[in-house]
């Protein structure tokens, strides 16, 4: 049982806490309401992780204050699609031992993850430098779960025997991550060299007629690999969680063994 649960149960057995005000504590431990957002605190322990912030169309302020409500109970606050002005602002409201910021700024991790046991590294390829960015969400959301992210970068199709170098790494994996942009190509070609399933990632890089992602996404989900599985353009952050999800029940099957 959660800790701060069972402490509000045994005051009501005492009888130092009156069964109403009990619940009211009960509601704002599992969803706290801060008037712009309610914090759901129970994620958790059904989902596994803690809520994760979207910055984007949030002030810096509410960004601060959300991280900072989940943060309070919860080992790691993650902060994904932050802005210039986001950082900043967690700059100035966190302890900088306490925050991991990717080199784009566009993720931010506050505090330190409790690391998954028996959890095997998780690549993270990209087909070009270009998808930098997406691999850096993927990489952080990771290493929030308490997983381990392997980056292999720049291993497109254009120039498949830089690929070739890396599967024994890519063998090793429960589950790959693959991002790429253009035509999209990168993600059918593991999935016919592996046998374990290979989250793709499309990315809005390209010329016009890539059309900010989408020849990718359709080129993705039209793969004759049978192992592909496709999340949104850019979305990092979609495929890791799901890739750590997966990785954790390997782990699991792991350690039982």
């Amino acid at each position: 049982m959660d800790e701060a649960l069972g402490h509000i149960l045994r005051q009501v057995q005492e009888g130092t806490l009156a069964p109403g005000e009990a619940a009211e504590r009960v509601r704002r431990h599992l969803a706290e309401p801060m008037g712009f957002a309610t914090i759901d605190h129970d994620r958790s322990r059904r989902c596994g992780a803690a809520e994760v912030v979207f910055a984007a169309g949030k002030t810096p302020e509410q960004v601060v204050a959300i991280a900072r409500a989940i943060r309070a109970r919860h080992p790691v606050a993650l902060v994904t699609r932050a802005g210039v002005e986001h950082v900043a602002a967690m700059r100035q409201s966190f302890d900088a031992a306490e925050l991991t910021v990717g080199s784009r700024a566009g993720t931010v991790m506050v505090g330190a993850p409790t690391p998954v046991e028996h959890a095997a590294p998780i690549p993270i390829i990209t087909a070009g430098t270009s998808d930098e960015s997406v691999a850096e969400e993927a990489e952080l959301t990771v290493r929030a779960m308490g997983q381990t992210p392997h980056r292999i970068n720049d291993v497109g199709v254009a120039g498949l025997h830089r690929l070739n170098a890396r599967l024994p790494e890519l063998r090793e994996a429960a589950v790959i991550v693959c991002i790429a942009g253009m035509e999209g190509a990168l993600p059918s070609v593991v999935g016919g060299l592996v046998d374990v399933p290979v989250i793709a990632v499309p990315t809005s890089v390209g010329y016009g007629a890539a059309l900010g992602g989408i020849a990718a996404l359709l080129g993705m989900l039209t793969s004759c690999a049978s192992g592909v599985t496709v999340v949104n353009i850019d979305n990092g952050f979609g495929a890791a969680y799901t890739a750590c999800m997966i990785n954790r029940r390997a782990a699991k099957r792991s350690s039982h063994r």
